[in-house]
């Protein structure tokens, strides 16, 4: 099984503007094109020297409800949306320069961010992509939530994911797979917005949080289903959270080729099964990409 492919990168620069959900700062993120073996890099244009943020597990810092980066000084949130967009179009150099730490919510899904690089277009580079062939099965968590990679069956990253909120609710149980392209990630996947209860955000707003999200910037669901918006798919809810995973596996930094399937797991979960696959593949391989 040997499908090793070029890296790519974006063919000129491209951006997107919107506000934080958490903070409700307006940003502009620019995504630029970048040398090969470069990966995804943050840059914090607003700070003093223009701080470099790799997106690696190893700059992962743990923060609820969401993906964040630190390195040095410098921080990014939110970023698993921009990642996974990235990840799902193949892009594997890329300089995401922003001017605040939170990425913009725009319609909570990766859907945006999409629509901005697909007109500029993605270039191959001289240089074969790193990845990583899952050998073994190696699973994450417990028998409440649980996240697990295991040999693949093709030769394309296989995702499954069983989202359950119990047999009652507009939510429900749902589950939803799929065989990661840039054009299955483009029409089953870029578009799925992120979701929550009214309870959960009724708890944020009286936290100070979330206070210029409305219904209508992402899914709010209450007994009847969600409140002053329309699904995009009937079972949209499930598809994200594949969005959300696949941004949190680009992490690893390398191809990752396997099947991976997870019930009720969220972006610690995930990240956890990136530094464990990292390990695993460091023993093989113990050169590392510094950027």
């Amino acid at each position: 099984m040997d499908a090793t492919r070029n890296q790519r990168t974006i063919a000129g620069p491209a951006s997107v503007e919107g506000f934080g959900y958490w903070d409700g700062r307006d940003v502009r993120v620019e995504f630029r094109p970048a040398e090969v073996n470069t990966g995804i890099v943050f840059v914090r244009r607003d700070l003093d020297g223009c701080p470099r943020i790799g997106a690696r597990i190893e700059n992962r810092v743990e923060t609820p409800r969401r993906t964040s980066l630190r390195s040095g000084g410098a921080s990014v949130e939110m970023i698993e949306h921009i990642m996974a967009a990235l990840a799902g179009l193949q892009i594997d150099n890329c300089e995401v320069c922003v001017d605040e730490a939170e990425m913009p919510g725009c319609d909570g899904s990766s859907l945006p961010f999409v629509q901005a690089i697909d007109p500029v277009g993605i270039v191959e580079q001289d240089a074969p992509r790193r990845r990583q062939v899952v050998s073994e099965v190696l699973r994450i968590g417990n028998d409440q939530s649980w996240v697990e990679a295991a040999p693949p069956t093709s030769d394309m990253m296989e995702l499954e994911y069983r989202l359950d909120y119990g047999p009652q609710g507009p939510i429900g149980r749902q589950t939803f797979e799929i065989l990661l392209s840039p054009q299955s990630f483009r029409t089953e996947l870029a578009a799925c917005r992120t979701f929550m209860l009214k309870s959960e955000a009724d708890w944020l707003l009286a936290q100070g949080l979330g206070q210029r999200a409305t219904c209508r910037d992402l899914l709010v669901f209450d007994s009847q289903g969600p409140i002053d918006n329309r699904l995009r798919f009937a079972d949209e809810c499930v598809r994200h959270k594949l969005v959300d995973m696949i941004g949190d596996l680009a992490l690893a930094g390398r191809e990752l080729v396997g099947r991976f399937r997870a019930y009720r797991s969220g972006h610690r979960l995930n990240a956890e099964l990136v530094g464990a696959l990292t390990a695993v593949a460091d023993t093989v391989d113990p050169w590392r990409r510094c950027a």
